[in-house]
């Protein structure tokens, strides 16, 4: 191909203001900068991100679908609380979509799809030996959406979509002021190792490990009898 053919191929589309606006807010609330309990609005969040009141308004009835925001008509919106019980099944819920969508993307990932969830679990541990606890809910947010697209199953993919950021924001809660677990961003690692390596099986376990690990780390929190 000719240098002025390669000039001519149009760019790849980045994300549109709906998505980022979703992204941006949907970090702020994971990451406790949007703390439960909270009530904002959308011309605050609009003039806090720089994005039209249109892109946040879609975004915020998105998150109302995934737990995390309430929309409470002439009141405004409302970051809801974080519920041990509510992640307990949701992580009930993850453990057959997530082990589904691993053992599928396992199967189905192309060649490149493939080297770029095997090259998560390496920036994954990277950032894990940092103590990077955002740089690492990122990664962990870049493996679900990465593995849900090579598991060709969109009816999967929106149903868990739903759900990871419920357990992200959850976890950063408990987490947030302890230094970041090896074993917690090991099974992450582990988990996109397995998808990377074509291995179904061994995807799906490692899921089921990681799932594991997550029930036992949200029991933790709660109080003692």
């Amino acid at each position: 191909m000719s240098p002025t053919a390669k000039s001519r191929r149009p760019a790849a589309p980045g994300p549109t203001l709906n998505e980022e606006a979703y992204r941006r807010l949907e970090e702020m609330i994971v990451t406790l900068e949007l703390e439960p309990g909270c009530v904002v609005s959308e011309a605050v969040l609009s003039e806090r991100i720089g994005i039209g009141t249109t892109p946040i308004r879609e975004a915020l009835q998105r998150l109302a679908r995934e737990y995390l925001v309430q929309i409470l008509p002439r009141r405004g919106v409302v970051v809801t609380g974080i519920d041990v019980r509510l992640q307990l099944q949701v992580l009930e819920t993850r453990r057959e979509l997530d082990r589904l969508i691993a053992r599928s993307a396992a199967r189905r990932a192309g060649e490149r799809e493939r080297k770029a969830i095997a090259g998560l679990a390496g920036r994954m541990l990277r950032a894990g030996r940092r103590g990077d606890l955002h740089g690492f809910l990122r990664l962990d947010d870049e493996l679900n959406h990465l593995a849900a697209r090579a598991a060709r199953n969109d009816v999967a993919a929106n149903a868990v979509a739903a759900l990871h950021a419920v357990s992200r924001r959850f976890w950063f809660h408990h987490q947030s002021d302890s230094p970041l677990s090896a074993e917690t961003v090991a099974l992450h690692a582990g988990v996109a190792e397995a998808i990377g390596s074509g291995d179904d099986d061994r995807a799906a376990a490692a899921s089921d490990a990681l799932i594991d690990h997550l029930f036992e780390f949200a029991r933790g929190t709660l109080p003692a009898a």
